[in-house]
């Protein structure tokens, strides 16, 4: 097993992820920042164009359909449990193992975080998949659960991805999140999605379009304090939604329908 041990900070101290180098790292060695991968697999890795970061909300066989074989799968914690069901193996587990025993396996990454720190274990494998070099991430397990507050966490999650140049999706049965960076214009073809709604995830967006859509926007202004992009949908003949922004990012949420469709 290889594992990066840390030292655990005294309580009402937090620790961060630093960032990550090339260097090797002893099994048995804490390096400046946090722990690290060893250099050859950061250099493996890197090659490969998206990360799939397995976070502890238990999915279902159908979300396997989602995965490519290419991808490299990144495990959180008691994520790791989610590769039974999505029928794959991670490459790299990290996490503190509050929720779930330390996994034995062989050929693999481990990663230990302590306890006290200011990084959730998927905040942690998010920064670790932008300093690997990918240019897309999944995460996978990551909405919905007993911890409310740790699906809020999560897109938070995915906007610092975006903010690094990482494109990022949530996933779950029902539903897709992406994201919408400033001065960018994205487009949502017509799929099985159904509702579509947007909500300014830096607390407010202007100069926001929505094109293609039921409730067409034109140069708005979204704010936190009041719902305006909620539950969305495709205007008639529409086979896509465009989506854009100039000023504050914006979190789409793709949904399907609840039951067939009435026209």
């Amino acid at each position: 097993v290889i594992a990066a041990r840390c030292q655990l900070p005294q309580r009402g101290s937090h620790w961060r992820a630093g960032p990550l180098s090339a260097g090797r790292l002893r099994p048995d060695r804490t390096q400046k920042g946090g722990p690290r991968l060893r250099g050859q697999a950061l250099e493996r890795r890197k090659s490969m164009s998206r990360c799939v970061i397995l976070s502890a909300c238990p999915v279902s066989p159908a979300l396997a359909a989602a995965l490519r074989p290419d991808d490299t799968i990144i495990a959180c914690d008691a994520g790791y449990r989610n590769c039974e069901p999505l029928g794959c193996r991670p490459d790299i587990i990290v996490g503190d193992f509050d929720t779930a025993p330390c996994p034995a396996q062989e050929e693999d990454d481990i990663i230990v975080l302590p306890h006290v720190k200011d990084d959730t274990d998927t905040e942690y494998a998010a920064k670790l998949a932008s300093d690997m070099g990918f240019d897309e991430a999944l995460l996978l397990g990551a909405l919905g659960g007993r911890r409310l507050e740790h699906t809020l966490a999560n897109l938070c999650t995915g906007l610092g991805l975006e903010q690094r140049g990482v494109r990022a999706t949530l996933l779950d049965e029902r539903s897709r999140i992406t994201f919408v960076m400033p001065g960018e214009t994205r487009r949502y073809p017509k799929g099985e999605y159904f509702y579509l709604s947007v909500f300014p995830m830096e607390g407010r967006a202007e100069g926001v379009s929505e094109r293609g859509s039921f409730y067409e926007l034109t140069d708005a202004v979204l704010t936190a304090g009041y719902p305006l992009g909620v539950s969305n949908e495709y205007a008639d003949g529409s086979d896509c939604i465009t989506i854009s922004t100039r000023k504050g990012a914006l979190v789409v949420v793709e949904t399907v329908p609840d039951g067939p469709i009435l026209s």
